[in-house]
């Protein structure tokens, strides 16, 4: 086993060798320099950085300070945001789109009442719901997604057909 390994040493030894000597070789460069356009304009990195005069005493910045320069200016707001709407309204598509729409997706859920989902047949819950949210909201939260509910305007599912569906729920709880 000695003997392989004395064997095995030099020739690495060689090869490092001779692979530091290489990107040690001479400056004899085979590659030109890249030719330089004078006629394009002088880039800001090339032009000097201009000097800012040293900060007086009024204008130098302690820890008291700080925050406040650092600090963005307050903005008062007069009338409450609606982060929810959206910027064009959708309109939702016809009951027949709505009802295929539940048949494919809705139905796991709101037929058996998983994830805490209301019944398709609870109709006191869907009126309590539609009073309290607001068929907005209803379709905003179906749509998007909201608690339990996850979001089915998703992939090829446009938020028209969710809010069809919706809608669609909704008539079969009257």
């Amino acid at each position: 086993m000695k003997h392989q390994k004395l064997k095995v040493q030099p020739l690495i030894f060689s090869l490092c060798l001779g692979l530091w000597l290489t990107g040690c070789g001479s400056d004899n460069s085979t590659s030109a320099p890249a030719p330089v356009n004078e006629t394009q304009p002088s880039t800001p990195a090339s032009e000097p950085a201009p000097v800012q005069p040293e900060p007086s005493v009024e204008t130098q910045v302690t820890p008291e300070t700080a925050e406040t320069q650092d600090a963005p200016e307050a903005v008062e707001v007069t009338e409450p945001v609606d982060v929810t709407a959206s910027h064009a309204p959708v309109e939702a598509a016809s009951i027949e789109v709505g009802k295929a729409r539940y048949e494919k997706t809705c139905k796991v859920c709101h037929d058996a009442g998983l994830l805490e989902a209301p019944k398709i047949t609870d109709k006191a819950e869907w009126q309590k719901r539609l009073n309290e949210k607001g068929l907005e909201t209803l379709q905003a939260h179906s749509a998007k997604g909201f608690n339990k509910m996850p979001a089915q305007a998703i992939g090829d599912v446009t938020e028209s057909e969710v809010y069809a569906a919706v809608n669609y729920i909704l008539e079969q709880a009257k």
